[in-house]
């Protein structure tokens, strides 16, 4: 018999914080003695049989589908009957699920349950992501470790829920939510490796760039805002901003907030940037904006997009450069996409290429405001320097080797106006995963047109473009904040059959 935490028994609950609160209880228990029996094998103590934990799991049993307030778009199941989901990390989920069952509670008037699962934590997802377990153990520990500790287990990690694919099993709950808390957990330590920074400080209003341009000049107004001022109205702006988090989980708080003689940083710069550098303008209520690094091409994209969209955030943005397709397009223009020619083929298998991707009017509307206001171009004069169409998304960055009559058919008969190799996987997943998405490119050459990216020309694009289609994208995030996420996960982004939790 496996050595298990103390017993916590299931509770119903009418208020979510309570629920939140009985969650935490158990995931801390559960983490704690996987911790501290960790601890006694590394110091070579006996540990004379398995040791498990588990997560806590959510539960409801729903007896009439009814919500109050018709037009969200969540917070409700769509049928009678038990609903259930585990959870992880209430440290950095606990605002997020407070709200979810609340809108349960309010919806259906049932009492949601709280209990421990049957779903065994691994011993990796419990010690924290700053914590390299192999690094610290000998080869005969590695070798025993199994014997021991529950290893991760990539079958309770997929995303068929999200995909619509789920089949549920007679006499067992339908699903609660579109994540697991193991494939929550995988993706929580995989933004750790790849962005260089932890999960507790992504915030709810990403931006996307394939560009080390874009994040130079985030960096230089991030540390801007961070920056003491004795104006009075550039001070009100930047208290909206309580710090910035750099690779490395390098945190820097805004002078405004301190006392002249506090220390206003912790944590170390990283002095090698990882493979996608995500950097965070940190609000008190998680809604400031995350920017991160893509590189090039769409299997960065879906890599980065499947594991930030666990975090549930409440807008996407892709901000980079694409070759401008038609002959009234000027080097600069940018191209507010409102379709995608996907063929990037990384999703094909997940969400087929005959399948939409609607444009979101929501974010559509902030971003050709944002547009408008930064350019100084109203109403009609905005087509100067703004197209709107189909934008193609590709796996081959030699695309204009191909010969022409294979590239431009398909490209004239889709109407394109632009092509890139992120921009239709970002959006493809943010419909996937229901996270609200947008597309502002900048055209950076016209290779159709005799203009291919030279590096002459590329500088000079850069230098003039970078800081204008970076405001643009910072405003549009202000204009969605101030949309708010009940307008933003928009209905549109939900199936047949859609979990309760947004």
């Amino acid at each position: 018999m496996a050595k298990v935490p103390k017993n916590i028994k299931a509770h119903k609950f009418k208020d979510s914080r309570d629920a939140v609160d009985a969650i935490r209880e158990i995931y801390e228990a559960h983490t704690q003695h996987l911790a501290d029996e960790f601890v006694t094998f590394t110091e070579g103590g006996g540990i004379d049989r398995p040791v498990s934990s588990f997560y806590p799991y959510i539960k409801v049993d729903v007896k009439s589908a009814s919500r109050v307030d018709t037009r969200l778009s969540y917070g409700f199941v769509s049928k009678p009957g038990a609903y259930m989901t585990t959870v992880t990390r209430p440290d950095i989920y606990g605002h997020y699920l407070n709200e979810q069952i609340r809108l349960l509670l309010l919806n259906h008037d049932a009492p949601v349950e709280v209990g421990v699962s049957e779903t065994p934590m691994p011993l990796h997802f419990s010690l924290g992501d700053d914590y390299h377990l192999e690094r610290e153990l000998t080869q005969e520990q590695i070798r025993d470790l199994p014997y021991v500790f529950k290893m991760p287990d990539l079958d309770a990690m997929d995303d068929e829920i999200a995909n619509s694919t789920y089949v549920a099993q007679q006499g067992k709950p339908l699903p609660l939510a579109l994540f697991s808390a193991p494939r929550i957990d995988l993706s929580l330590m995989r933004l750790r490796h790849y962005t260089g920074t932890s999960a507790q400080h992504f915030q709810n209003y990403v931006i996307f760039t394939n560009y080390q341009f874009y994040m130079d000049e985030f960096v230089r107004i991030c540390r801007e805002i961070m920056s003491p001022t004795d104006n009075p109205e550039l001070k009100k702006e930047r208290l909206e901003y309580t710090s910035f988090v750099e690779p490395g989980n390098k945190v820097t708080v805004n002078r405004n907030l301190l006392d002249p003689d506090e220390g206003d940083s912790t944590g170390t710069k990283l002095s090698r940037l990882p493979q996608m550098p995500a950097f965070h303008l940190k609000r008190q209520d998680g809604s400031g904006i995350t920017m991160i690094n893509i590189g090039v091409g769409p299997s960065n994209a879906k890599t980065i997009t499947d594991h930030v969209a666990v975090l549930r955030p409440h807008a996407w943005l892709m901000l980079g450069h694409c070759a401008g397709l038609r002959n009234s397009q000027k080097m600069g223009d940018y191209v507010l996409a409102h379709g995608y020619l996907r063929q990037d083929h990384v999703l094909d298998e997940d969400l087929p290429p005959v399948i939409p991707i609607p444009a979101l009017s929501e974010i559509q509307l902030a971003l050709e405001d944002a547009v408008s206001t930064v350019t100084g171009f109203k109403g009609y004069d905005l087509k100067k320097v703004m197209r709107t169409g189909t934008v193609a998304t590709v796996d081959d960055r030699n695309w204009e080797l191909r010969p022409s009559i294979r590239n431009n058919v398909l490209l004239s008969q889709g109407r394109a106006i632009a092509l890139e190799m992120e921009s239709g996987t970002i959006a493809a997943n943010g419909f996937r995963f229901r996270v609200p998405y947008g597309t502002l490119l900048c055209v950076s050459d016209k290779p159709l047109h005799g203009q291919p990216k030279l590096p002459g020309m590329a500088d000079a694009f850069y230098r003039e473009r970078v800081e204008q289609h970076l405001q643009i994208g910072l405003l549009t995030m202000t204009l969605l904040r101030d949309i708010g996420p009940a307008r933003l996960h928009s209905r549109k982004l939900r199936s047949f059959y859609e979990v309760a939790f947004q």
